[in-house]
């Protein structure tokens, strides 16, 4: 019996982890630009720049966001198959 599950078919949570993995990598960035500075002995950045550093942790929540509700559905999904 071949799976069901098309390989294009996105899971309920997918775009949620993709976004989130977009917004870590931004964040990291930031942190690496802004703590670049203080080991370069140069000026450091702008404040709002350590509130960008901040991008990580709300994008690691995204994804996790999105890890749960694909869990959520997929159980959903194995108690509708009994």
């Amino acid at each position: 019996m071949p799976d069901k599950t098309q390989t294009n078919s996105a899971a309920p949570g997918d775009r949620l982890v993709r976004a989130g993995a977009i917004v870590f990598f931004i964040g990291a960035v930031a942190t690496l630009v802004t703590v670049a500075p203080l080991f370069l002995g140069t000026t450091p950045f702008p404040t709002y720049m350590f509130g960008l550093s901040m991008l990580m942790a709300v994008g690691f929540l995204m994804a996790g966001a999105g890890v749960l509700r694909s869990v959520s559905a997929g159980r959903r999904q194995a108690r509708a198959g009994r």
